[in-house]
């Protein structure tokens, strides 16, 4: 078993992504291309955007800190800290509203 903080996580890739050229950090915590599921720790400058990709698989967003918007095939959904967002299949965007970090957790369809 491992353990971690999630929150200690989040403030150091947010630390990383305000001073990054392209406004966000990741880190991956769980899984990989050799799992099904994969959760990263993603953190997000004000303003920055995830540009418009297809979701992989079944996906949540766990907003840990800030505020973020998510859209889909023409549809928003705001998500604050400590807000669980079960994400649509198809394209999607994420925009940080603020200084935010999430948990991105995918389970991959068709491994």
């Amino acid at each position: 078993m491992k353990k971690f903080s999630l929150a200690a996580i989040a403030r150091s890739e947010l630390r990383e992504a305000v001073n990054a050229s392209n406004g966000r950090a990741a880190r991956t915590v769980f899984g990989g291309h050799e799992h099904v599921m994969r959760q990263t720790v993603m953190a997000l400058a004000q303003g920055t955007e995830l540009q418009e990709h297809e979701n992989p698989g079944e996906a949540t967003i766990l907003v840990i800190s800030g505020r973020i918007r998510v859209s889909s095939g023409g549809e928003q959904w705001e998500g604050r800290s400590q807000d669980l967002l079960i994400l649509p299949s198809g394209r999607i965007q994420v925009t940080a509203l603020e200084e935010s970090s999430i948990l991105l957790s995918v389970a991959k369809s068709g491994r």
